[in-house]
């Protein structure tokens, strides 16, 4: 019996809801029960952003993340906000290209991912947050194609087929770094 609750927060327009929904659909698709729970300002992009995201064997009694297994923060102000939330043995995905200082807790795992400048430097535009999902899956040793390919045909729309594959690419790089 296992259940991974999941923040990941930044700004609008990083692609934080699309990040929760394609874990949550992926969960879903493996048999899991979930729980999806967007949060957002009301400038939408340039605002704050949020997604709390459960994955679990057992039915999800409530979607409130409060304190998360793994915080994503890919922006000052969401590692200022939520750092301390983190459970004891937890861990943080720090967005290294816009977050220069260090995680300040010694009992949770951190892992540095510079995922804006890695989409930058791949020609992969907004596609940190998936860089970032990949780095995730990999670490939780949940890397899983099959699941991956599922849910991205979920969380794409018809209209953007085309970007399935540059999202795969995306992922690939966040594994792999």
């Amino acid at each position: 019996m296992k259940t991974t609750q999941i923040l990941i927060a930044g700004f609008g327009g990083q692609g934080i809801l699309f990040a929760g929904k394609f874990l949550a659909y992926k969960g879903l698709l493996e048999g899991k029960q979930i729980s999806w729970l967007p949060s957002y300002g009301p400038e939408m992009r340039g605002g704050t952003a949020s997604c709390s995201v459960i994955i679990s064997d057992t039915p999800v009694g409530s979607p409130i993340v409060s304190k998360p297994d793994i915080l994503v923060a890919m922006n000052l102000p969401s590692l200022d906000k939520y750092e301390d939330t983190v459970a004891p043995g937890g861990v943080i995905f720090v967005d290294s290209t816009l977050i220069e200082r260090k995680v300040n807790r010694t009992d949770v795992t951190v892992y540095y991912v510079p995922s804006t400048q890695l989409a930058s430097d791949n020609s992969l535009g907004n596609l940190a947050n998936m860089i970032m999902m990949g780095k995730l899956m990999d670490v939780s040793g949940d890397y899983n194609e099959e699941g991956i390919n599922a849910a991205l045909g979920k969380v794409i729309s018809a209209r953007h087929a085309d970007m399935q594959a540059v999202n795969l690419k995306a992922l690939e790089i966040g594994k792999n770094n």
